[in-house]
């Protein structure tokens, strides 16, 4: 029997792709224009078919990098936008495209991943960012567990103090905190500059 390493993701596709909504697309691209240069390299974790947060920073002028575990996101994210890079593979197992990003997005993504491939991910980040490079993330401050809407699986939180402790344990500063017009908690984050 083969692992799933879409956690559950590439079974319900079709139906994500359908409620997806533009909440927190405005606050990630507005994030970018603040931190990045013009044109910055982006890696986005977790892209899906590319909507919104792809397609907002795609339009906002970022180059634009997408992994996704779900052959059928990735399947649409390759329709959407043919001429960007992609690779359908699970983020804490990925090699980035072998080569350095200005930022990396991870949006509603950590905290669907056990706790273990979260601080791979959180790692394997850091060592994929240039100096300076900015990593964005997404996940509740409080340390908490649900059972996901769509997959029916279980999503952990691992809690604001224990994030910023990865953070700092992978090499990258916590910088800021901030919600979006959901609700949602991103962790704004650098790797030192030279």
């Amino acid at each position: 029997m083969s692992i799933d390493r879409s956690q559950g993701w590439d079974a319900i596709a079709d139906q994500f792709m359908a409620v997806r909504s533009l909440v927190g697309a405005k606050r990630v691209r507005d994030w970018a224009r603040d931190a990045l240069p013009p044109g910055a390299a982006i890696l986005d974790l977790g892209c899906g078919s590319g909507v919104p947060m792809a397609e907002t920073l795609i339009d906002a002028g970022f180059d634009l990098f997408g992994i996704d575990a779900s052959p059928r996101m990735i399947e649409a994210f390759r329709a959407r936008f043919p001429d960007r890079p992609s690779a359908c593979e699970a983020a804490q197992d990925s090699t980035f495209f072998h080569r350095p990003f200005d930022a990396a997005i991870a949006i509603g993504l950590l905290f669907l991943l056990p706790p273990e491939d979260q601080r791979a991910l959180v790692s394997n980040v850091a060592g994929a960012l240039h100096p300076g490079g900015r990593f964005l993330f997404t996940a509740p401050r409080q340390a908490c567990a649900w059972q996901d809407r769509l997959t029916g699986r279980r999503s952990v939180s691992l809690g604001e103090h224990v994030y910023e402790e990865m953070l700092a344990a992978a090499g990258l500063s916590l910088l800021d905190r901030f919600m979006d017009e959901g609700g949602n908690l991103y962790h704004d984050a650098a790797r030192p500059g030279l």
